[in-house]
């Protein structure tokens, strides 16, 4: 039922499809279409402007018109649909629908060079993280980071068994971190083929443990380049529980 309420309006002209929204869209009702970003339906926004603040180029804005009723129950059961979790106020306590500020786009400095070579060398390193987010699931497709990047796709044990994990494999690469056995398997293919789709992604290196499980990552990823129709320079390294790694 159509009833007059605020809801979400996007200037599709100063939209450059980055993704924040998105990621700060609590209840699923933006995603990236053709370069763009678009409600998707609108009796999943409840016009609360939480993703407004995070658009970097001011496209969004909060207007009322006569809308779809926002519907909860729909909105639960999209976000279940697209594997997402929600978020549930504790008991007595009410909270608004926001969005997590740990899912905003950022890009850090000092992490622009090539890729660096596995190297045994002693002695500290500095943080290589260019950017955050880094999980799978919470990284638009579009993020700027994505653009022409050498991708490190790490399964998310791999960071504590290989203490120099910065030095020797994040530095110059954009990361994603994930584990393939806990999670959606058809999300990330899916995921996958929409950064390989968009990004022009240079490289792919795929970090996993020396455990059954993690051989499905390498397997996620190269379905999602298959079903993006790209073939890109795609190399695996296995690491042990004891820290020591080898090309597979």
């Amino acid at each position: 039922m159509k009833i007059k309420r605020n809801i979400i309006e996007i200037d599709e002209e100063r939209c450059t499809g980055c993704g924040e929204c998105v990621t700060a869209c609590a209840e699923g009702a933006i995603e990236v279409i053709d370069g763009k970003a678009k409600v998707v339906k609108e009796s999943y926004c409840d016009g609360l402007g939480a993703c407004i603040g995070n658009c970097p180029e001011h496209a969004l804005r909060i207007i009322e018109r006569e809308a779809d009723e926002f519907d909860p129950e729909a909105m639960e059961n999209h976000l279940q649909a697209k594997g997402k979790e929600t978020i549930k106020p504790l008991p007595g306590l009410d909270i608004l629908p926001c969005g997590c500020p740990s899912t905003h786009v950022q890009m850090f400095s000092g992490n622009k060079t090539e890729p660096a070579q596995t190297s045994c060398c002693a002695g500290p390193s500095p943080s290589f993280l260019s950017h955050w987010p880094i999980q799978i699931r919470l990284v638009p497709p579009t993020a700027p980071f994505l653009k022409n990047a050498h991708l490190l796709v790490a399964a998310d044990c791999t960071p504590v068994a290989y203490p120099d994990f910065h030095r020797d494999f994040l530095k110059g690469r954009s990361c994603l971190i994930g584990c393939p056995k806990f999670d959606d398997t058809e999300f990330y293919i899916k995921r996958f083929a929409e950064i390989f789709k968009t990004s022009d992604i240079k490289s792919v290196t795929a970090l996993i443990m020396e455990v059954p499980c993690c051989s499905k990552l390498p397997v996620i990823i190269q379905k999602g380049m298959d079903m993006a129709g790209k073939n890109i320079p795609f190399k695996v390294v296995q690491v042990s529980a004891r820290g020591n790694t080898q090309d597979l």
